[in-house]
């Protein structure tokens, strides 16, 4: 009567021996993005949910939807592009995101990164998508230009974080000085806007963001433009920043809207194995995922393969020249 027992558990025991045989290791990949309120959180939870293949899925097994097997892909919060860029150098990070300028600085060892000098490491997996500088004030402020920020107190975004590197190149080549500034996130400019503590923040991202949205309707916000000449200048003086607008109605009640942005890249260390970056480029523009990417409420349906050339100003990974190679976007 006891014997009965014992060998349903052994068979269960053997039964799970082969099973942890058969499924891969799980093993994580992070990628380091920025401010939970920012757009960049947000993509990298999507990326994350996108391209894992957590051992079992039943989606992954069947097409190659998804990743390396077992590599479990996670969103970390950050202080921005510039930190991500020195983490993913360092080998700190997997993976991260930032901008095209910012990055190319990196590589250059120019701006930001004057004092640590080139970033060596740094190889682009993907250009993902596009992100404007938002220029938020208070409804009723009586700032109408980027030249009426003289003397006050204005939010660049948090330290190291890609909305910092441009606003401070905005204020130069508008010439703007003597501004009260303050490094603080997007969620705490918010706030702080709120309350009357400071009077515009920037922010770097895709439109519309929630947090402005939010502002907006509830007629606590608008935005001003970033045109004319110091656009001009900016644009000489700063690679990797485009002139754009955000159309009409992206915000309620808002006309069309100047501004600039920069594309997005999703960068990784040179040592990086090449098979894994290829899966994981493969999977993030598998048409299969399309309808993950296309309903969202963060408009992140335009993650598409682009024109090459715009990945030909960084280095990019072996893993994902051969991916790009293979779909005829690299010759």
């Amino acid at each position: 009567m006891v014997k009965a027992p014992l060998i349903v558990v052994a068979v269960i025991a053997v039964a799970v021996a082969a099973m942890a045989q058969v499924l891969p290791p799980r093993r994580s990949f992070e990628i380091a993005t920025g401010s939970a309120a920012g757009t960049y959180f947000s993509a990298g939870e999507l990326i994350a949910r996108v391209v894992s293949h957590p051992p079992g899925l039943a989606r992954c097994e069947k097409s190659p939807l998804c990743g390396p097997p077992g590599v479990i892909v996670s969103a970390k919060s950050s202080d921005g592009a510039v930190a991500n860029v020195l983490a993913v150098n360092a080998g700190a990070a997997a993976s991260g995101l930032a901008q095209g300028n910012v990055v190319a600085d990196a590589v250059a060892g120019r701006g930001a990164f004057q004092k640590t000098g080139p970033q060596k490491h740094i190889r682009v997996m993907a250009d993902l998508f596009t992100e404007q500088v938002q220029l938020v004030v208070p409804r009723r402020s009586l700032i109408r230009s980027i030249a009426d920020l003289k003397g006050k107190r204005v939010s660049l975004g948090n330290a190291n974080s890609g909305a910092d590197v441009i606003a401070e190149a905005i204020l130069k080549a508008y010439g703007v000085r003597r501004v009260k500034t303050v490094r603080e996130t997007y969620e705490i400019s918010g706030g702080l806007m709120r309350e009357g503590k400071i009077d515009a923040f920037f922010f770097l991202g895709g439109a519309p963001a929630p947090l402005i949205a939010d502002m907006v309707n509830r007629g606590q916000a608008r935005l001003i433009p970033i045109d004319g000449k110091g656009r001009m200048k900016l644009l000489a003086r700063t690679k990797g920043i485009a002139a754009d607008a955000l159309p009409a109605g992206t915000y309620q009640g808002t006309p069309r809207l100047e501004t600039v942005s920069s594309h997005t890249y999703w960068i990784v260390r040179d040592s990086a194995a090449q098979g894994a970056v290829y899966d994981l480029v493969r999977a993030l523009y598998h048409p299969g995922n399309r309808a993950i990417l296309d309903q969202q409420a963060v408009d992140f349906g335009h993650i598409r393969i682009g024109d090459a050339a715009s990945l030909a100003s960084v280095p990019l990974h072996p893993g994902a020249v051969r991916y790009y190679r293979e779909i005829g976007r690299l010759k």
